[in-house]
């Protein structure tokens, strides 16, 4: 088993704290590691950029560059919260040796060339709720908002998450690959028909699904293929 990065001095008022979803990707990726996936997928690459947006307290990123789960690859993370993008750099750097990591503050993909992501990681805010807080001020660091908007995702959960799919040709490369979480409630079924219907240039499959507590979370793999 692979060890899991320390988090250290975590403010989960500000930052969402790694729960269930954030260890369904942990498992996810230790997986595919010991069926050496993405070695054999990048046998031939040279650079691999890995861009894993809202990544909050920075679990993920680091995880994959803790134990090398990606070969070759340069790390981005995004995220409108600064106090998480600080944490994520933090817990990155306590835990890796590797430099190659760079964070953003923007939306989604939105600060990023077209086209230029191998690997795309968003475990996103998926609770469906009436309403989707303001965004604070990029200085209001002590705003409880941020927390919110790190969880909910309007009426069906997939507000944030149907604007990244959308966008999700523009961002990824050739053959890129996105691995985007879904809850129960977001109808993640549905949504993929809709998606492949609407891109028939991607291979959509389940990689991990998984009863976490009281929700029901999966973890598809988006591949773009022309």
């Amino acid at each position: 088993m692979l060890s899991t990065p320390i988090v250290k001095d975590l403010d989960i008022d500000k930052v969402y704290e790694p729960a269930e979803d954030t260890f369904l990707f942990l498992d996810m990726f230790e997986q595919l590691h010991e069926e050496q996936y993405f070695t054999n997928l990048n046998s031939n690459s040279t650079a691999n950029f890995v861009l894993e947006i809202g990544s909050g307290s920075g679990l993920i990123t680091t995880f994959i560059a803790q134990h090398n789960i990606i070969p070759r690859s340069y790390n981005l993370v995004s995220d409108i919260n600064i106090v998480a993008l600080r944490t994520t750099l933090k817990t990155f750097n306590d835990n890796t040796e590797n430099t190659n990591c760079d964070a953003l503050r923007c939306n989604l993909a939105d600060s990023i060339r077209s086209n230029q992501i191998n690997y795309l990681l968003f475990n996103p805010p998926y609770v469906p709720s009436e309403e989707i807080p303001s965004i604070p001020d990029a200085d209001d660091i002590s705003n409880t908002a941020w927390v919110d908007l790190a969880l909910v995702g309007g009426n069906d959960g997939m507000l944030i998450t149907n604007n990244l799919l959308n966008s999700l040709n523009n961002i990824l490369a050739l053959n890129g690959e996105a691995y985007i979480l879904f809850c129960a409630r977001n109808k993640h079924p549905q949504v993929v028909e809709n998606f492949k219907s609407k891109w028939n240039n991607f291979q959509v499959n389940c990689v991990i699904q998984r009863k976490c507590g009281w929700e029901e979370l999966a973890i598809y793999r988006f591949k773009k293929m022309s």
